[in-house]
């Protein structure tokens, strides 16, 4: 594991692969651990590419002491953590990180070399008024850990892949801790307000996939085709699926991701000769 210092605590993240691969960053969603690419990233890594799988903050293995938490703070995480390691990347994100890998593609498009986003929100404003309401209203203690934890099992509609039941203790073990709760609903709670106002600056090619079941939308399918039109991008549409396309059925995403990854990476040579 390895840390990257921003301001106010440390985003933890893992390294997989050659030094000198092309890079590729995973962003995970609100309230997820970085876990949930235990599938992609070493198919990754083994196809040749450099793989950083991060949690967002005060989630998974990053601090809890960040003040933050809103989609934006994940975008300027994943910036930086391209920054650090060197890019362009290929961005995957699932939820909340897709929505941050758009914002990062639409004003560091020198960061970006293409995104992947799983189960992506890319218009409105998350949830407000009355909805909103509700929510925080679930989330309170004492009963909000059990009642967050038993929403977050139902996004996993459909089929499971090994290491689900390792997968979802790792979500419920920092529901626990009153500093980890309080990052996570801060995180929920955040507006995606900022994000389709730019994704006509999005010029990055993409990548689409939609689980076919994912209840977070009455037709996921149609949000998957709008997604797409809007961004000129590719689209996969993954049945007996929900949220977590690349954690559930890992047999249809990963063989996409490394076809998408190996179109729009860039090839060593130019690397070297853009360096030299």
């Amino acid at each position: 594991m390895h840390h990257l210092d921003r301001t106010g605590g440390r985003i933890a993240y893992d390294l997989h692969g050659a030094e000198d691969g092309p890079l590729v960053v995973c962003v995970p969603g609100m309230a997820d651990v970085r876990a949930t690419y235990r599938h992609l990233a070493p198919a990754l890594a083994e196809a040749g590419h450099r793989v950083a799988v991060m949690d967002l903050r005060g989630h998974g293995d990053s601090d809890s002491t960040f003040a933050d938490h809103s989609t934006l703070a994940t975008a300027a995480d994943t910036a930086a953590l391209i920054e650090e390691l060197g890019g362009p990347a290929v961005v995957v994100g699932n939820s909340l990180g897709a929505t941050a890998a758009a914002w990062v593609a639409a004003t560091r498009p020198e960061l970006v070399s293409g995104t992947v986003l799983l189960g992506a929100f890319l218009r409105g404003d998350g949830l407000r008024g009355l909805p909103a309401l509700l929510l925080r209203a679930m989330l309170l203690r004492p009963w909000g850990p059990a009642l967050g934890a038993a929403y977050l099992r139902g996004l996993f509609k459909g089929r499971t892949s090994e290491g689900h039941a390792e997968h979802i203790a790792a979500i419920r073990a920092q529901l626990g801790p009153a500093d980890r709760y309080r990052a996570v609903t801060a995180t929920i709670a955040n507006s995606f307000r900022p994000v389709p106002a730019r994704l006509d600056e999005v010029a990055a090619p993409a990548l689409v996939v939609m689980g076919a079941d994912d209840p977070d939308w009455p037709d996921p399918v149609a949000e998957a085709d709008w997604i797409a039109d809007r961004l000129g991008a590719r689209k996969l549409i993954v049945p007996e699926c929900g949220h977590y396309p690349a954690a559930q059925r890992p047999d249809l995403v990963v063989p996409a991701v490394l076809e998408f990854a190996a179109s729009v990476a860039p090839a060593r040579g130019a690397e070297e000769a853009a360096g030299a």
